[in-house]
């Protein structure tokens, strides 16, 4: 019994998914301060609303109500300032179901009756709310706790009735004596105590059941955060929110952007710095160009060492992705601009940033195997964009696009900043035809 409560249900998780597990516990921890705090609120209003003989010289339950609540108020302040550890968790468990059981005790002392008037007190029935309470934070340790002290309770209370005058113990077995007097039923009793056990059991099994549940999905909340960081968002979501198994082979065509960056001179610069300075100029890089790519609603396919491919329409599909390629091409012209001004100021090289679009239909879907998969993006339009990056060098511009993608683009809403400087009938490497270009950025 021992070994089960000090289990830990967490072990074997990974440092962050157990503090996410921690967090939502003391966030419950949290919520169960208020709900007690509304408990002894209710107990006091109705005693105060509740008649009382005249004749009592001292009342128990203020007393009761008052140690209740500075309790509850403590317990609150240490829930909100910092984490509850077990002990004091069970400690107010056995305050909780303590203070109720003798508050009950104390009816027949208010009322001046004999011990087993309170047997018949529908205060009891709290003893639920306090077992229902310690569901809150899914740890069913808790709940067994309160269930037991409140069955071990009431037995006490049982026998406290039984015992207290050898003269008279107040047992019967006629139910309509039961009901009418103070007499006492130890086969009702006995219920109250099964129901409680019962009630207890149920929920500590559904819990132990629910915690599993509320590990695995804090564990896949936070696998679903990490694969945002090697992955697309869009991605990421796909891949957790897939109803089937992702297999290798299954695509989807869609109409799509597809922009290609690079920094020109990065390999022969790479060859020569020292590799911590090359990781850092690849890191300042991809901080600036993959933030602007997302804010426009483009999705990062690969990392190709220096060259960054995305998409815009591929993983999600979209009405704008060529006026939303085109406008974070833009942006990313002027973004790579600042960085090499700040680059030359403090004295270091910083490669010009080159990039290129194209649009049309492309296969979106999973290649590889059954051990490594990877969404990426097929088709012509993937290949144009590629080659158009290249020739950049040739036209010596910093960014260009073909005439088709900026005549889609405009069509979809994209306003450029200044009429754009076009080439007509351009001979690129690898394609076929010649290609009427427009220059987004000389």
């Amino acid at each position: 019994m021992l070994s089960w409560w000090r289990k830990d249900p967490e072990a074997g998780l990974p440092e962050r998914v157990r503090a996410a597990v921690r967090a939502q516990e003391d966030a419950t921890e949290r919520l169960i301060s208020w709900v007690q705090l509304a408990v002894v609120l209710t107990f006091g209003t109705l005693y105060f609303v509740s008649p009382k003989p005249e004749e009592l010289d001292f009342a128990p339950v203020p007393w009761a109500l008052g140690i209740y609540l500075v309790l509850t108020l403590l317990r609150a302040a240490w829930a909100h300032l910092g984490r509850l550890p077990d002990w004091a968790l069970a400690a107010s468990v056995f305050v909780d179901i303590t203070l109720l059981m003798v508050l009950i005790w104390s009816f027949h002392i208010q009322y001046m009756q004999p011990p087993s008037f309170y047997l018949k007190a529908p205060t009891l029935l709290y003893v639920f709310i306090f077992i229902a309470l310690r569901a809150l934070r899914f740890d069913a340790r808790f709940v067994v706790l309160a269930g037991l002290l409140a069955a071990l309770g009431w037995g006490a209370l049982i026998a406290y009735v039984v015992y207290a005058d050898p003269a008279d113990t107040m047992i019967t077995r006629d139910y309509v004596a039961y009901l009418t007097s103070n007499t006492v039923l130890l086969g009702a009793e006995f219920d109250k105590i099964i129901s409680i056990l019962v009630v207890t059991a149920l929920i500590a099994v559904a819990l132990y059941r629910a915690k599993g549940l509320l590990v695995r999905a804090t564990a896949e909340g936070s696998a679903a955060r990490e694969l945002s960081r090697f992955f697309a968002p869009e991605i990421a979501e796909r891949i957790t929110g897939a109803e089937d198994r992702i297999r290798a082979g299954s695509g989807e065509m869609r109409d799509a952007a597809i922009l290609n960056l690079d920094m020109r001179g990065f390999t022969r610069l790479a060859a020569d710095a020292p590799p911590e300075e090359v990781m850092q100029l690849l890191h300042e890089y991809q901080q600036r160009m993959v933030p602007v790519i997302q804010r426009h609603g483009g999705s990062i396919d690969k990392f190709l060492g220096d060259g960054i491919l995305a998409t815009f329409g591929a993983a999600q599909p979209s009405d704008s992705y060529a006026a939303d390629a085109l406008r974070a091409l833009e942006e990313i012209v002027a973004v790579a601009a600042d960085w090499q001004a700040d680059c030359e100021a403090q004295g270091r090289y910083c490669p010009q940033v080159n990039g290129a679009v194209a649009t049309g239909p492309i296969l979106f879907g999973a290649v590889g195997d059954d051990t490594r998969l990877e969404y990426t993006v097929i088709g012509e339009a993937v290949n144009l964009s590629a080659k158009l990056e290249k020739h950049n060098k040739e036209l010596g511009v910093r960014a260009l696009c073909d005439r088709a993608s900026y005549d889609k683009a405009i069509a979809q809403g994209y306003a450029p900043a200044a009429d754009k400087p076009r080439a007509a009938a351009v001979e690129v490497a690898g394609v076929d035809t010649p290609l009427d270009l427009v220059i987004i950025a000389p």
